[in-house]
């Protein structure tokens, strides 16, 4: 069983708003680590997941803009750091990118449980404040959270300062008293949650847009397809052209149906389109779902201003009334009322006239349409019995030069008369 945050010795006692340390996450951040997390985790990778974050930090604000993931290594007390060369060649590649505005190592990011840093945490940490930013914050993953679904509205993340403070050794866990000793007391890594904010770029909200788009058509790859296209390769030894005559057409098959799965650009954007749409309906349901079952476990006096007889006496359990929510749910079905047309009738009629103009618009263009084949038809017609008729005064002799012959104007509908 999981411990208690309160029970981790790795975390402050102090209040959070002790620190006026102001934090905003910018949501590719965001988008980087879970690829990051994704990929470990479809490849099966050994070790943690250690990234970098890079921001600025302006007095007590610090901004994380972009991340990227980490080289690790043993060192030789067998603990996990950081690989300095490729992480200080990886460093400066990502501070030569974005020098406008120039960004710089702000903290690092790594899978966590819900109840904090741990010790095998603090050597990373360590060489990171050691190294490149004494101020070095902490973002904290919990996929634990995502899996339990106990997140709600809230990211599954958190983000931690780290401060020295100075550990408790008057007392033994025996309760004696110890000797006191001259000299500074022993200092101790603790780190203490941070509040932040999500700020959104407009450059970060075209890549959201394209992550969402993208998302709403992913599909998986089948791999054992080729491996049904390819397996009757061994009867085309022994049974000659007519096989591999098969055996082309079964690939050129299955390579048309490959094409047909290929989806376009505008089909992309469409399906994308429906299923946030198919989502948003999804949401809204499960919201108006929500509300009626907190309406009908609600006491019997709330619901109606009459309590019918025979209905039993509010010291049953039922919903704990907030009424607050209930001011809301009250506006809310008072704002329905706009979102109705006043006058329903003329609503209906103005709304049937314009569907019937839609229709007769479609009708026109059917009646066009067979117009124009019923005259291509009579062209075509009026060309052959023309055709026949000159073969038929030709019959008598030997027929001339271009005698017998329909006129190019003729095939091209031109009249001449």
């Amino acid at each position: 069983m999981a411990p208690e945050p309160a029970a981790n010795p790795l975390l402050s006692t102090q209040k959070s708003s002790d620190s006026g340390l102001q934090v905003a996450l910018h949501p590719l951040v965001l988008l980087t680590i879970s690829d990051y997390v994704t990929r470990h985790t479809l490849r099966q990778q050994k070790g943690p997941v250690v990234g970098a974050l890079l921001g600025q930090q302006n007095g007590r604000e610090i901004t994380i803009e972009h991340a990227f993931d980490c080289l690790l290594m043993d060192d030789p007390n067998g603990e996990i750091i950081l690989n300095q060369v490729w992480f200080e060649d990886r460093l400066q590649q990502m501070k030569d990118v974005h020098k406008v505005p120039a960004l710089d190592l702000v903290g690092w990011y790594t899978i966590l449980p819900t109840s904090g840093p741990q010790p095998v945490h603090l050597p990373i940490h360590r060489q990171i404040l050691h190294t490149y930013n004494e101020s070095a914050i902490l973002l904290g993953f919990h996929p634990t959270a995502v899996l339990d679904g106990s997140v709600g509205g809230k990211l599954p993340l958190t983000i931690y300062e780290s401060n020295y403070e100075a550990e408790g050794t008057a007392t033994a866990e025996t309760g004696e008293d110890k000797e006191m000793k001259d000299g500074e007391p022993q200092l101790g890594l603790k780190f203490k949650e941070l509040p932040y904010t999500v700020e959104t770029g407009e450059a970060e909200m075209i890549s959201v847009d394209f992550v969402a788009r993208g998302g709403g058509n992913a599909t998986a790859v089948d791999g054992t397809l080729k491996k049904t296209t390819t397996a009757p390769s061994e009867d085309v030894k022994g049974k000659g052209k007519t096989r591999a005559t098969t055996k082309k057409e079964e690939e050129v098959s299955s390579a048309t149906k490959d094409d047909r799965h290929v989806l376009s650009r505008e089909d992309e954007e469409l399906i994308a389109s429906l299923t946030a749409k198919a989502n948003a309906i999804k949401m809204l349901q499960a919201k108006i779902r929500l509300i009626a079952v907190y309406l009908r476990n609600l006491p019997p006096s709330y619901i109606s201003s009459t309590v019918p007889e025979g209905v039993e006496a509010d010291d049953k359990t039922y919903t704990p009334v907030n009424h607050s929510v209930l001011r809301s749910i009250q506006a809310l079905l008072t704002r329905l009322s706009l979102l109705i047309p006043a006058d329903a009738s003329a609503f209906e009629k103005e709304l049937l006239s314009e569907q019937n103009d839609v229709n007769l618009v479609s009708l026109l263009s059917t009646i066009t349409n067979s117009i124009k084949d019923v005259r291509e038809t009579g062209r075509k017609s009026a060309i052959m019995e023309a055709g026949k008729a000159m073969k038929n005064r030709g019959q008598g002799g030997w027929e001339g030069p271009g005698e017998g012959l329909v006129n190019v104007g003729e095939l091209m509908g031109i009249s001449r008369s």
